[in-house]
C-alpha cells in the first residue's frame, strides 16, 4: 500500500540523518518508528491493566500499610 508523507525541513533533515547513520532507507526509518510507537502503546495498556488488577487484589493491604 502506498502512502505519501509530507515533511518539513526539520523532519526531512532528521530522516536523512537517521537513514544515513543506520544504513536504512527513509521509508524503513519511518516504518520502524511507527512500529516501535505501536509496541510502546500496547505495553502501556498492559501495565495499566496489570496495575489495576493488583490494586483490586491488594489495595486494602496497601491502605493498611500506608496508615501505620
Amino acid at each position: 500500500m502506498a502512502m505519501t508523507l509530507r515533511t518539513d525541513d526539520e523532519l526531512d533533515h532528521a530522516l536523512d540523518a537517521l537513514a544515513r547513520s543506520e544504513g536504512l532507507s527513509r521509508q524503513e526509518v519511518v516504518r520502524r518508528a511507527v512500529l516501535e510507537r505501536y509496541e510502546r502503546a500496547g505495553h502501556r495498556t498492559r501495565v495499566d491493566d496489570s496495575a489495576a488488577r493488583m490494586l483490586d487484589r491488594w489495595g486494602d493491604v496497601l491502605d493498611r500499610l500506608g496508615s501505620v
